[in-house]
């Protein structure tokens, strides 16, 4: 069996039968090496061109890519783990196939010769791919349900579809058109990431999670289908005893059947709950001790390792932990050149910690991501809720004018406990469900964003605004209860767009694979289906989860505060990075070049942040992302 991580990259001609050039193909492939460097593939025939990076995880000596069909009529090249394939190969043999390997990239082969495009139903687990198909003369690409696997794509304007698992792999090709997207930078700003289906590029997208999409020789436009959505369907429910012991087997199957590896494996411990509860899976699921891994900050409030070792020592796991400088923002420019377009999640910094640590003894780790999202962990639900029910009890007509003038009138209290910073709650309030719950999450706020950005931008947006973001989703929505839509919200952004992307990026610079037993699909569409009440109870996020796991984890693990995996961004921009966020913000060489921003309000956001008036450490950080990331691109605005 052969269960690889990697990089994929390829060149299809959609209008006639050029051949991709070798030499142009493998130097695509070769900018994400760091995804595979065990092995590298490339497969060439007119019209198109496949090319793949291997990190080899199980069954080393077979399995490469890219991988072609008995016949050699299919071709596939893959990046992910397909956990079911066992016995999706036995099905595929009981109808006449034959297999040459123990490989889950073959089963995807003769999947899509049995099932066509319905075959990504059958698949568990996390995938992008691309598979030619020579008798029908198609290229199929599919992504995975949750956009685990990342996958961009551009189509240029001599009619070639470029694709890769990395923006850098597109920006490799010489006649990529490298125009910023304005609207990517009005969402980037508001969220600290570009979300899908957009990149920071206007003719480069990535293709939506639980999306297809078949391009045909000769038929520039492809057909995209999505192929899977978080159901929200209704669970029964007996007894909470009876949720509490499915829960706890749902979770443990989740678990079991990503812990199959031939490399070592092992698991990120926080301290939180989500990491708390794999861990416990895994220790109950193996004889010999869990290998697991922590990182701390040398500044308190940031640090969780306390936890983390708490829970390492009931269940006498193999424990790692390093505590990194609170002044390790080197990483920086290191982190531009990873995501290759803006992003702005400072917890980046950790994560490529903890994934660095990780290598050190692992090749395989699994992660709690999704728990936050799927149980309603994260306080600003319980916040959203809060105002939701004052939201209810007033009309929007009503709401909205008190509410806006009081949001306008009340000064803004940053240094207060949040508890009396009204002024967000009455901008809320004044708002629709989906819009308040936007500015609730927006690093920088509608109107920050129209005092940063210079006039000549804000035309070049033509009235665009991020908002439209939250309004698409919200309006395909499969539930309108308001805790679900904001958390289906959050899946189909937050979730992709910065979490998953962080894990992708920072554990791939390391040449480790993450696993995400909380994103199994049959676990989500369960969880999607229990009444709000069980995730989110009075002040109590996810409920249910905790009370399942109070036999298997100290109380003050499940029931303290949530901390967040944060660094010292405020003191840094007063201390060791003050100098740089003048030149790069300020100074004529930097943000300024491009004429996208208003210089005099980004000069008062520095000073009011350095005199130490205000904290403006989230808006900067941005910035300074926004300006590490695209100053190779020399874009600016036409005056």
């Amino acid at each position: 069996q052969d269960l690889t991580m990697c990089g994929i990259a390829g060149i299809f001609d959609l209008t006639q039968q050029r051949e991709p050039g070798r030499e142009l193909l493998a130097a695509m492939n070769q900018t994400q090496f760091h995804r595979g460097p065990d092995e590298g593939g490339l497969y060439i025939l007119p019209g198109v061109g496949l090319a793949h990076r291997r990190l080899s995880i199980i069954d080393l000596a077979s399995g490469q890519q890219p991988m072609l069909s008995a016949d050699s009529k299919l071709c596939v090249v893959y990046n992910g783990e397909i956990y079911n394939f066992r016995e999706l190969a036995g099905e595929l043999e009981a109808l006449g196939y034959r297999f040459r390997t123990h490989c889950d990239t073959e089963v995807i082969l003769y999947a899509w010769q049995e099932w066509g495009e319905r075959c990504v139903d059958r698949l568990r687990g996390m995938f992008a791919f691309a598979l030619y198909d020579s008798n029908a003369r198609s290229l199929f690409l599919a992504r995975d349900r949750f956009g685990i696997k990342p996958f961009f794509y551009s189509v240029l304007a001599d009619g070639q579809l470029i694709f890769g698992s990395e923006l850098k792999v597109i920006k490799a090709h010489p006649d990529l058109p490298r125009a910023l997207e304005p609207r990517a930078v009005e969402d980037y700003f508001a969220l600290g990431y570009v979300p899908e289906p957009k990149t920071i590029y206007r003719d480069v997208f990535k293709l939506r999670p639980g999306h297809t999409m078949l391009f045909r020789h000769g038929e520039p436009v492809p057909v995209q289908k999505q192929f899977w959505d978080i159901p929200f369907r209704p669970v029964a429910v007996a007894s909470e005893a009876d949720l509490q012991a499915e829960l706890l087997a749902r979770l443990r199957e989740a678990v079991q059947v990503r812990m199959v590896a031939e490399v070592p494996l092992g698991a990120f411990l926080s301290g939180g709950v989500d990491s708390s509860a794999v861990v416990a899976m895994m220790a109950e699921l193996q004889s010999e001790p869990v290998n697991t891994c922590a990182i701390g900050f040398d500044v308190k409030q940031f640090n969780e390792t306390e936890y983390a070792a708490r829970v390492a020592e009931r269940y006498h796991t193999n424990h790692f932990q390093e505590v990194v400088s609170s002044e390790d923002f080197d990483l920086l420019d290191e982190l531009a050149g990873l995501y290759d377009e803006p992003y702005a999640d400072s917890s980046a910094i950790p994560t490529y910690r903890v994934c660095q640590l990780a290598k050190q003894r692992v090749t395989v780790a699994l992660s709690g991501d999704g728990g936050d999202e799927h149980f309603a962990g994260y306080r600003r639900y319980r916040w959203h809720m809060h105002e939701e029910r004052l939201r209810q009890a007033l009309p929007l007509g009503l709401r909205k004018p008190l509410f806006g003038a009081l949001g306008r009138l009340y000064p803004k209290a940053d240094w207060a406990p949040r508890m009396f910073r009204a002024k967000t709650t009455f901008q809320a309030l004044a708002r629709n469900s989906v819009q308040a719950y936007l500015h609730s999450v927006s690093i920088c706020s509608d109107e920050q964003r129209a005092a940063m950005f210079s006039n000549a931008f804000k035309r070049e947006l033509q009235g665009y605004s991020v908002h439209s973001v939250f309004d698409d989703h919200a309006a395909n929505s499969p539930t309108d209860d308001p805790l679900s839509m904001i958390q289906y919200l959050d899946m189909k952004t937050y979730l992709v767009g910065d979490i998953l992307t962080k894990v992708d990026r920072a554990s791939m610079a390391h040449a480790l694979e993450v696993r995400v037993p909380l994103l199994d699909h049959p676990l989500t569409e369960w969880v999607s289906g229990l009444a709000p009440e069980w995730k989110l109870r009075g002040q109590e996020g996810k409920y249910l989860l905790k009370k399942s796991l109070e036999s298997r984890l100290p109380h003050d693990v499940l029931y303290r505060d949530k901390m967040g995996f944060g660094v010292p961004l405020a003191k840094w921009f007063r201390g060791p990075l003050k100098e740089r966020v003048r030149r790069d913000l300020l100074e004529s060489g930097g943000l300024a070049a491009t004429g996208l921003f208003n210089q005099d309000y980004l000069a008062r956001l520095v000073d009011e942040h350095q005199s130490g008036r205000r904290d403006h450490s989230a808006p900067l950080w941005t910035l300074l992302m926004f300006q590490a990331t695209v100053r190779d691109d020399q874009f600016v605005v036409a005056a």
